[in-house]
């Protein structure tokens, strides 16, 4: 199993001005569900991805999608 830090959400989280805890309490989820997606440890759930994208005004493509596979 290949470990694939998400690097993508970090980035859009930071320039959102968003902490990890500001973006889990915008999409009720814990912090360390946060950490554990941004390090690639957990694989979200698709309504946990488009919350996520929603908060950050991204699209699923721009912050899951894998191009390196």
């Amino acid at each position: 199993m290949t470990n694939n830090k998400n690097l993508k959400l970090k980035a859009a989280r930071t320039l959102a001005g968003m902490t990890q805890n500001d973006l889990a309490q915008s999409v009720n989820v814990s912090r360390q569900t946060i950490v554990a997606v941004e390090s690639g440890n957990y694989n979200p759930s698709i309504n946990l991805c488009v919350d996520i994208c929603k908060v950050l005004g991204c699209t699923l493509d721009e912050l899951f999608w894998q191009t390196d596979m």
